[in-house]
């Protein structure tokens, strides 16, 4: 190893995919968008779903909300507690994800976890989001999210329970009590 540490940003690069990976570069940020997609809003849900130390959701959710990706709202007065809901921004990174996923099928899953459908039609979405049927490229919340047979049909946490039902994408997700 030559002793040179990786720094916290990218300055000397002129590039917009170094300047977003400042934002999502990191691996827990990209998790927590996608549970995010998923319909994932309530701190205890990343927790569990993630298996995140704690320190580290807290960092990540602050650094989403603050470069605008999520932004928190107030869901119960009394105790407060918030959520966190994806923006406009935060669901433009739809794309990414959905090429990082198909990437990550492709070279490395044996068996499909989850399939992405036109909710009009019900068509298996296309690389690009397109609907292969309808011809139009697919708008986040008009994706609808089956789950495939790679899934652990019994998994342990609330919240992936609750994703084992065919759900849109940025529905709020409700989990069953414990």
């Amino acid at each position: 190893m030559d002793g040179m540490a990786l720094g916290k940003d990218y300055a000397t690069q002129e590039c917009s995919i170094a300047r977003a990976l400042e934002i999502v570069g990191e691996r827990w940020t990209l998790l927590v968008v996608r549970d995010a997609l998923y319909g994932v809003r309530r701190y205890n849900d990343f927790l569990v779903h993630l298996g995140i130390p704690r320190a580290v959701l807290a960092a990540r959710l602050q650094t989403l909300t603050a470069e605008g990706i999520l932004v928190k709202r107030r869901y119960q007065e009394s105790p407060p507690r918030e959520e966190y809901v994806l923006t406009e921004r935060g669901t433009a990174l739809w794309p990414a994800l959905r090429a990082l996923g198909l990437w990550g099928r492709e070279h490395f899953a044996t068996e499909q976890l989850r399939y992405f459908r036109h909710a009009d039609c019900g068509t298996e979405l296309g690389p690009y989001g397109e609907c292969p049927a309808c011809g139009t490229i697919v708008p986040v919340p008009d994706v609808i999210m089956v789950p495939g047979p790679g899934l652990d049909p019994d998994p342990a946490d609330p919240v992936s329970r609750a994703l084992l039902r065919p759900r849109r994408l940025l529905q709020p997700l409700e989990t069953d009590p414990v």
